[in-house]
């Protein structure tokens, strides 16, 4: 893929977390401060929880660094998928704004 087919990719999904993490505030009374300074994604929950996600486009991926440790997702051409073996980028994502918030919450993108 090329790098503005991978920053197209990138931005698309931090969109989507930004609005499922709007939803989550107005359904589930989630409080969280979030930054974005171009494909980079700041979230802070309430409950003082980190998450970034972060693109690297020399590399194609995108990390992702929350309590729980640091991972690396690469496209197959379908799916983000952990470099290490770990689950995909979307059900990662899932565990870890679950744990943060406290709440079963709902992603896709």
């Amino acid at each position: 893929m090329t790098e503005s087919e991978f920053e197209d990719r990138v931005g698309k999904i931090l969109d989507a977390i930004e609005a499922h993490s709007d939803d989550w505030f107005d359904r589930l009374d989630v409080d969280l401060d979030s930054k974005r300074e171009a494909n980079v994604l700041n979230l802070l929950f309430d409950n003082k929880t980190p998450v970034v996600i972060n693109s690297q486009a020399p590399m194609q991926e995108i990390w992702v660094a929350a309590p729980s440790g640091g991972f690396h997702y690469r496209f197959d051409g379908h799916q983000w998928v952990d470099t290490r073996g770990g689950p995909d980028l979307e059900t990662a994502l899932k565990v870890i704004f679950s744990d943060a918030t406290g709440h079963d919450v709902e992603l896709k993108f």
